[in-house]
């Protein structure tokens, strides 16, 4: 029996935290969560040849194996990277943390990730891909949009095969026409309070509320589930098979930074319907695992046992 992998596919860049950089990009940290409830993931992206990028390949090395073995090579924990190297710089983004610890970002352009080239070992990767997270950020560039759309639409559909849109606006790097081609490829949507507030103008979206708004979304892009976070004001899972969403506190916790706590509430939500739990059981075990990053400085912690034994 062929392993099945779950991919986050995108941007990987280096965080530039008040503290120092590390290690980010919204699908490389879907990706690094994922593999922490015991799946295969791979975080698919592209790095430079030059410093920054030999330092990502290096904190890879250290996430996947804490041994110093090779991305792109199988480990026991389940996480892996396959990585480009390609003629321009590796990424980074410079992050401000307003007091609250939510971040402003600084994306620069052009970076590796927005060359991210299409190969036979992708094509591979995605007949074995059982679920797969993008966003909106690194179909920016034609070389990247296009690998993305190509490796999303070779992966398998059918019952229990997950195509997740975080949608991730950011800055001025998105478009009407980008936005329709990512909704057109997933049957679940993340998104947030803003980010909603964004397609509803441009979509016309019709609805007096943010519950209605979701529901049109979940009918006219034929979704199986939408995920609206809204901060501190909690979170909904409007679902296909159910006319009433779950909606979830957000819990209180002591805020280092909320840097990735997005990308860890999509993985956990995909992990728990992987593994067979309900919509509601997977939308719990998303609000704790999200919640617990917020306590942590950066988009990589390691979860405590009790979140991954859920």
């Amino acid at each position: 029996m062929k392993t099945e992998y779950i991919v986050g596919i995108g941007e990987i860049l280096w965080d530039m935290l008040p503290e120092g950089r590390r290690l980010g990009g919204a699908p490389a940290n879907f990706a690094y969560h994922v593999s922490q409830f015991g799946l295969n993931s791979v975080a698919v992206s592209a790095v430079g040849r030059d410093e920054a990028g030999d330092a990502v390949i290096r904190e890879l090395n250290a996430l996947a194996s804490g041994d110093g073995g090779i991305p792109c090579e199988s480990t026991s924990s389940g996480f892996r990277a396959m990585l480009s190297r390609v003629a321009f710089h590796t990424g980074t983004v410079d992050i401000r943390l307003d007091p609250s610890g939510v971040p402003q970002y600084d994306i620069r352009m052009p970076a590796a990730w927005d060359n991210i080239p299409f190969t036979p070992e992708l094509q591979q990767l995605a007949s074995r891909t059982r679920a797969v997270c993008f966003g909106t950020l690194a179909r920016r560039s034609p070389v990247s949009r296009r690998t993305i759309s190509d490796f999303v639409n070779a992966v398998p559909c059918g019952e229990g095969q997950w195509r997740i849109l975080d949608i991730n606006l950011r800055q001025h790097f998105y478009s009407h026409d980008i936005i329709l081609e990512a909704l057109g490829q997933c049957n679940i949507l993340k998104i947030n309070d803003e980010e909603l507030a964004v397609l509803s103008g441009m979509l016309s979206l019709p609805g007096a509320t943010a519950q209605e708004k979701c529901l049109q979304l979940l009918r006219q892009f034929s979704l199986k589930f939408l995920i609206l976070t809204c901060g501190v004001d909690g979170s909904y899972v409007f679902s296909s098979l159910s006319g009433m969403p779950s909606f979830l506190e957000t819990p209180h916790v002591k805020v280092a930074d909320t840097v990735g706590a997005g990308d860890s509430f999509t993985a956990a939500f995909t992990a728990a319907l992987i593994h067979g739990r309900s919509p509601l059981e997977a939308h719990r075990l998303a609000v704790a695992v999200s919640a617990y990053v917020c306590t942590c400085n950066g988009a990589m912690p390691v979860l405590p046992g009790i979140l991954r034994r859920y």
